[in-house]
């Protein structure tokens, strides 16, 4: 049972195979036991979560039909859940009252689902370990010496563990993609702004009638299947309340019901980072047996950005919005605000190109980084680290990422197997702005042709 998908899982509640009650107290027998090796489920709200699945037993004796109800998962540490405490990390903010839930929390609960408790993160959310003074370590459960990712790697250590077959994360900087890759599991970073954000802010943020923060960042699902993310994202995407007087969402169906029918553009070569050959292998051979089954399969089109300029833009907006807190003097950074339009000017170039390159190709399929899951080191990350006997910065890790994440565009993460030493390995598919289904439904589509999650080795059980 801790290995069925959400959508199995559900479908067994619905009809009575498992209560809500079976269900969570299976969840929590296996959590308490396993996962102080792994450290992922570091805040538990196990009293109240059996209180909301008798409620969820009730209700789906009454017929209700609610398309996550009786469900157990957990979402990141950074969302507000109330009467949980938010810290990111930081030591002094336990005791800061959380009264009200997330918008993504909230529509979760809605939608039935039982959040069990809060997955593990960097300080800040600033690292792809997820290690902070307050909680501690998150170990990869496919091998305790090397991290989960960050900054959603406490969730994709549950979901690969079997703790949980759901998870709600974030992403900026890869922070979804990088431990799904890490991991072997599915994420989606959906379109900007698809998924409101507010009450995901770092603690005793004001709780406002909008969301604040990094206009790049994101809030999106983890899981074990495709068909998860878009069972998750279908009821957490829509307009905030201040949004909703005037607007509904209306997504756009995927492009194709069949694998053949999609055109993908594979990129395997980043001009600022190597990638190791593990990965670019393993994408040119899903490539190469693409365009067999039918796909157009392309390599380049006169109108694909230039990668290092979206590189380039993504860390002057980023460092511009992180700057905001800085003190106007010299050497801190600082953006002003010109530099910060002209930045824009260039992003809102460089999403023109992509609208004009999705005309051509459905998606583009491309590595979710470019190394494998890193050992432990520290709470901030080593200064370096190594791909194929190259040196190159560890902030680089980042940089496929940023081709999503700079202009807004989905990306779904899907694990593509495994390298010669028995680590996963992730590609993602990138696509138009809002056709947020049609690369959710391309990865569901890969893993029913390819295969997709695999349970990892259990040394760690003992």
């Amino acid at each position: 049972m801790e290995y069925r998908t959400a959508t199995r899982l559900v479908a067994d509640l619905r009809s009575r195979q498992v209560s809500a009650a079976e269900l969570l107290d299976h969840t929590i027998s296996r959590i308490e036991p396993l996962d102080g090796t792994i450290n992922a489920v570091v805040v538990r709200d196990f009293d109240r979560a059996r209180a909301e699945a008798r409620k969820a037993d009730e209700a789906l004796a009454a017929g209700d039909t609610r398309p996550l109800l009786g469900l157990p998962m957990t979402v990141k540490e950074a969302f507000n859940v109330a009467g949980l405490p938010t810290t990111w990390g930081l030591p002094g903010t336990q005791d800061i009252p959380v009264l009200e839930d997330a918008v993504a929390v909230a529509r979760l609960k809605a939608a039935g689902a039982i959040v069990i408790g809060k997955t593990n993160i960097p300080t800040m959310l600033a690292d792809w370990q997820s290690a902070n003074p307050i909680h501690g370590v998150t170990r990869n459960p496919w091998d305790l010496s090397r991290t989960p990712g960050g900054s959603s790697g406490g969730g994709a250590a549950a979901l690969a563990a079997g703790f949980v077959s759901l998870e709600y994360g974030s992403d900026l900087a890869s922070s979804l993609r990088a431990p799904a890759h890490f991991c072997g599991i599915f994420a989606h970073k959906p379109s900007h702004g698809l998924t409101p954000s507010r009450g995901f802010a770092p603690p005793g943020t004001p709780v406002l009638s909008s969301a604040s923060g990094v206009d790049m960042s994101v809030v999106g699902p983890m899981a074990r299947s495709a068909e998860d993310l878009a069972l998750a994202l279908e009821v957490t995407a829509g307009p905030d309340d201040r949004d909703a007087v005037g607007y509904r969402l209306a997504l756009p169906p995927p492009r194709h019901d069949a694998l053949k029918d999609y055109r993908v553009l594979v990129l395997d070569r980043h001009p600022l980072v190597p990638t190791a050959a593990s990965i670019t292998g393993t994408l040119d051979l899903r490539a190469t047996t693409l365009a067999a089954l039918g796909c157009k399969v392309g390599r380049g089109s006169p109108h694909l950005p230039d990668l290092g300029e979206i590189a380039d833009t993504f860390v002057e907006l980023l460092m511009a919005a992180l700057s905001g807190e800085a003190p106007d003097e010299p050497g801190t950074g600082a953006s002003s605000h010109r530099d910060w339009i002209a930045a824009d000017r260039r992003r809102t170039a460089i999403a023109h190109r992509w609208r004009a390159l999705f005309q051509d190709w459905d998606v583009v399929l491309c590595p979710a980084m470019p190394v494998q899951a890193l050992p432990l080191n520290g709470t901030d990350g080593p200064a370096m680290i190594e791909i194929d006997g190259a040196k190159v910065a560890y902030e680089t890790q980042s940089l496929w990422g940023t081709l999503a994440s700079l202009t807004g565009n989905p990306a779904t993460a899907m694990p593509s197997g495994l390298d010669a030493d028995g680590l996963p390995i992730g590609l993602q598919a990138v696509g138009p702005f809002l056709e947020d289904r049609t690369t959710i439904a391309f990865a569901g589509l890969m893993e029913r042709e390819f295969g997709g999650f695999v349970r990892p080795p259990t040394p760690w059980r003992g």
